[in-house]
């Protein structure tokens, strides 16, 4: 569900978002698969009974990360003996208990249990045979960087596998496991870095699968990141990390990135971070390092404190922006956009208040603010909240990341916008193109989403991901029989839009996001 240091003002954004990424635990349906072996010995799975898609879920990909190992980076796998029956997810990360809220319902969340710090287990789904070279796919998973899981239902891997992708979810750490900084933990780091622990998790299942998805017919030279909302931060991430160099060659980014030099959205340094994580060892009744590892995992989620990937010198050497601006990242082809309504406004303010705060926050430029996002009645007021707060949050940053690849011209980007309005009951349809309501149809998962489904959205799910089946395959989202999905250029700001009817268009809403990211790059 994106999640993704945020400042105050995402932050409580973070914090609504980090629920709705959670999972509903679903038993294992059809037969026991043939043995495979992996790093830390041999495995089974379960094939479908509807497919012939066979499901490895637990897979340990690296030591559980407790007690000594808390806050350190992820660690070789623990040997076992036997078969390991990989037949359920593994536990959730620690986080707070998942609760259903606004349009996020049970979809979108992970089961109250298991949740636990020994949290870095994987999942492939796969129907392909050991020798085949099929493209991999590693889903990452959003929550504001404090919540989230990889059994969400609508993560379910079987329909892409059907599709010849080897489908692949890992779990990472996140909150104050997964991104705590401190002068201690970057003391004893032989990299002299801390707090990007979630960010090294994502990079040791990448280097899992580059060493054992062979195992299941995967091809491990041909591997796509994809992330939503928190998860696409972290696709920005490894697209910007040197850490991450050679092990994958394509990236998609729904919604969110750390493109925008803007407060809302960047990162924060190492430095900040450490003082951040001795105010929060102060908050815990702590006098460092040794006493937090000893503390439980309970009560360290008392504390507080909010965590998120900072410019820590070794995964992020620089501000990802700094790094895409030098020229410095992973030279991959890409597909970004965001949706119509992602939006977190909780509250709309009448047309005369909105327009009173719009002249005081921007000053000068209130009278080209209010052209891009008029307030002249309620209604119109209200609309232009949500635009604003899904461009400050989302859109901005992806179409910096559109306009700079498209600038340097090393690598292909392509543009989306997904503006479907998910048919939905009365209690929901306020929503409309809500924040994560495309990953069903990317995923092909329609089926796992409680929705009065129309005529339209079906097809829709089979073109999102066939585009998105092709990109993971060889770079180019498009193929025989699907509409032209053009390269993103700045000369013609060609986007595909998805909704009831599909199409190229150019780039809605275009001059607003220039103006904006302008104004932030200029310091305003």
């Amino acid at each position: 569900m994106k999640k993704l240091l945020l400042p105050a003002c995402i932050a409580c954004i973070a914090a609504i978002v980090l629920v709705f990424y959670s999972f509903t635990m679903r038993k294992p349906t059809g037969k026991n698969a043939d043995t495979i072996t992996v790093e830390g010995g041999k495995i089974s799975g379960v094939k479908s009974t509807a497919s012939d898609v066979t499901a490895f879920k637990g897979i340990p990909f690296a030591a559980p990360p407790v007690g000594e190992l808390r806050w350190k980076a992820p660690q070789p796998v623990v040997p076992w003996s036997g078969i390991k029956q990989c037949d359920a997810f593994g536990p959730s990360p620690m986080q707070g208990t998942p609760r259903p809220f606004m349009v996020y319902t049970s979809e979108f969340l992970i089961p109250e249990q298991p949740i636990s710090e020994d949290c870095l287990y994987l999942n492939v789904w796969t129907n392909a045979h050991k020798g085949a070279k099929h493209p991999v796919f590693l889903w990452i998973y959003g929550g504001g960087f404090s919540s989230g899981g990889t059994g969400v239902p609508i993560y379910d891997g079987e329909a892409m596998a059907k599709k010849g992708v080897i489908f692949v979810s890992a779990n990472y750490r996140v909150g104050v496991f997964g991104f705590l900084a401190h002068p201690d933990l970057t003391k004893e780091s032989p990299m002299h870095a801390s707090g990007n622990y979630g960010l090294l998790d994502q990079i040791a299942a990448l280097k899992w699968i580059k060493k054992n998805i062979a195992a299941f017919g995967g091809d491990p030279n041909n591997v796509t990141i994809d992330g939503q909302s928190a998860g696409s931060m972290s696709v920005n991430c490894l697209v910007a990390s040197p850490a991450a160099h050679g092990l994958f060659n394509k990236a998609i980014a729904e919604s969110g990135s750390f493109m925008v030099a803007n407060p809302l959205i960047q990162s924060t340094t190492l430095e900040t971070a450490e003082q951040q994580g001795v105010k929060f060892a102060a908050s815990a009744h702590a006098s460092g390092i040794e006493e937090l590892r000893k503390m439980s995992a309970a009560d360290l989620m008392k504390a507080s404190g909010r965590f998120s990937p900072i410019t820590d010198g070794y995964v992020l050497p620089k501000p990802v922006y700094q790094i895409f601006a030098e020229g410095a990242q992973n030279n991959v082809p890409v597909i970004t956009g965001w949706n119509g309504d992602e939006s977190f406004v909780m509250t709309f303010k009448k047309a005369a208040a909105y327009v009173e705060q719009i002249r005081k926050q921007f000053g000068a430029d209130a009278d080209e603010v209010l052209k891009y996002y008029p307030g002249n009645t309620d209604e119109e007021a209200a609309r232009s909240q949500v635009r604003m707060s899904r461009d400050q949050t989302f859109a901005m940053s992806g179409f910096k990341w559109a306009s700079l690849q498209s600038q340097q011209g090393k690598a292909p980007i392509y543009v989306y916008n997904f503006n479907r309005k998910l048919p939905a009951t009365p209690d929901y349809v306020k929503y409309g193109a809500f924040h994560t309501g495309e990953v069903a149809y990317v995923m092909d998962d329609l089926k796992f989403l409680n929705r009065p489904w129309e005529a339209a959205d079906q097809p829709l799910a089979t073109l999102m991901s066939s585009y998105w089946v092709n990109f993971i395959k060889t770079g180019n989202p498009n193929g025989q029989g699907l509409p032209e999905w053009p390269k993103y250029n700045n000369a013609t700001q060609q986007a595909m839009v998805f909704d009831a009817a599909s199409g190229k268009q150019t780039l809605p809403n275009k001059d607003a996001l220039k103006f904006m990211v302008d104004r932030v790059e200029a310091g305003k």
